[in-house]
């Protein structure tokens, strides 16, 4: 893992933002008053659940959320000397 896990995980952070801000953006298309609480829960909202864009968009968001965590872990690991 870089030194710079720092500016690597602000990086993943930046992305997180952006993808949670355009799965809203998507999300109010479909259902206008969605809020962020809402697309934690999209299996609240029919609209949600069934729109490919929807799912594509939220999946993409899954991802870099997986890898926030995958670096997190490890940089837990390696602070503990588990790696």
């Amino acid at each position: 893992m870089p030194s710079d896990t720092s500016s690597i995980a602000q990086l993943i952070q930046e992305m997180v933002d952006q993808q949670r801000s355009k799965v809203l953006k998507v999300a109010r298309e479909l259902v206008a008053d969605a809020t962020p609480e809402d697309i934690r829960n999209p299996q609240d909202f029919p609209e949600l659940s069934t729109d490919a864009l929807f799912n594509y968009e939220d999946g993409i968001l899954t991802g870099y959320l997986s890898m926030q965590t995958a670096l997190r872990s490890q940089e837990k690991n390696e602070s503990n000397g588990l790696e």
